[in-house]
């Protein structure tokens, strides 16, 4: 539940950016401090007490999956500059099989078999609205696009190996990191009053989504949460539609369809083999 929740935030960042003129590092910058902001007063939040310098303290692995989170985010604000909405949650909704391949790589894990008929099921529901034609786009969206793809991948693996991270805090850490590269690369004030609302509106929902996003990846493995967040593509396809004016041809539409029965039927078989719990 957590984790479809944050994809619905996920998907109105096309929105957010193709709504908005700046560029994609003043974009970064402004939703990097609002986001900071709002996911740092969370973690203090829930983590206030003697303990909390020691469990925010971050080390390797802490600055590691920071960096991670933070080239994902540089790369997906960038993809959806650079080509459709719908091309970059298509290319998205293959972090699945990535996160499949890395869980077995690098943890050594076993993948539920209803996990890889969904995963397949979903493949066949991208290949439906990619053989549709959704429009071509530029080579560098797509490009940025997979960089995207693979980073999440990555980071949902390196959670479940680094259990002793403060992974929420890091979505913060990142998100200040971004913020302060694109003070340096960009002039964060040069933009007009709409663009600033709409950036604050955006990394608002960046942090409601990267909080439902981790809280959520801790408790599936790292296959399952890309694959419940691939509900994120038709969802952002409808939002394109609705607020762009961006519509899809009717392939992607039943491919879709396909997506989203693959995530939420996966989710109800997951939670029905799920041996039943002692009512003391």
């Amino acid at each position: 539940m957590l984790v479809v929740a944050s994809a619905a935030f996920f998907a109105l960042a096309g929105i957010f950016t193709r709504s908005v003129a700046a560029g994609p590092w003043t974009i970064a910058c402004w939703r990097g401090l609002v986001g900071a902001a709002m996911i740092a007063a969370y973690v203090l939040w829930r983590e206030w007490g003697p303990d909390m310098r020691a469990n925010l303290r971050l080390g390797k692995r802490g600055w590691t999956l920071a960096a991670v989170s933070a080239l994902s985010s540089i790369s997906f604000i960038t993809a959806f500059k650079l080509t459709y909405v719908a091309n970059v949650t298509i290319i998205y909704a293959t972090v699945p099989f990535m996160a499949a391949g890395l869980e077995r790589v690098v943890l050594g894990e076993h993948t539920r078999p209803s996990t890889i008929l969904a995963a397949f099921a979903s493949l066949a529901g991208v290949a439906i609205m990619m053989l549709g034609g959704i429009g071509t786009g530029s080579l560098a969206g797509s490009l940025m696009a997979v960089l995207m793809t693979a980073g999440c991948a990555l980071y949902m693996v390196l959670i479940r190996k680094f259990t002793d991270a403060p992974v929420v805090w890091t979505g913060a850490v990142a998100a200040f990191l971004l913020f302060l590269v694109g003070c340096l690369v960009t002039d964060p004030l040069d933009v007009t009053r709409h663009d600033a609302v709409l950036m604050c509106a955006f990394g608002v929902s960046f942090a409601a989504a990267v909080i439902l996003w981790t809280e959520g990846t801790r408790l599936v493995s790292a296959a399952e949460s890309g694959l419940l967040g691939s509900a994120e593509v038709p969802l952002a396809i409808l939002f394109a539609w609705l607020f762009l004016g961006e519509l899809p041809p009717r392939a992607s539409l039943v491919g879709g369809a396909v997506v989203i029965v693959a995530v939420f039927g996966c989710a109800a078989w997951n939670f029905r083999q799920r041996p039943p719990t002692a009512v003391i």
